[in-house]
């Protein structure tokens, strides 16, 4: 007679199998990104600035088609509001170009 209980360890179907390598999974530091779009595409470039150097090098660039930029907007919302319910509001600095951003870097403008 066939077990009819599932293996609690087996994949389930339609599961997708995420390998993450060690040197990626130490991350890397980012206090400034830099986003940029074309018709086709927005490009997340994020940077290390450090005080009192005046150059920054991109650290990490990210491509997302148009779809999964605004999926990525939808999980960033969605988990910073499980995050304020957790650990209270996180206090907004500001935002955009300015004086608020390391040495008023203010960013290349977006093309397409």
């Amino acid at each position: 007679m066939a077990d009819d209980k599932k293996n609690p360890n087996a994949p389930q179907e339609g599961a997708l199998n995420i390998e993450l390598s060690e040197d990626v999974a130490e991350g890397i530091y980012s206090n400034l990104a830099i986003i940029t779009h074309s018709n086709s595409e927005f490009i997340i470039d994020f940077i290390k600035v450090l005080p009192g150097v005046p150059k920054a090098r991109v650290k990490s660039r990210i491509l997302l088609t148009p779809q999964h930029a605004k999926r990525l907007v939808n999980a960033l919302q969605d988990n910073i509001s499980k995050y304020e319910q957790h650990h209270g509001k996180i206090a907004d600095t500001g935002s955009g170009p300015g004086p608020n951003m390391p040495m008023n870097f203010g960013g290349p403008t977006a093309q397409a």
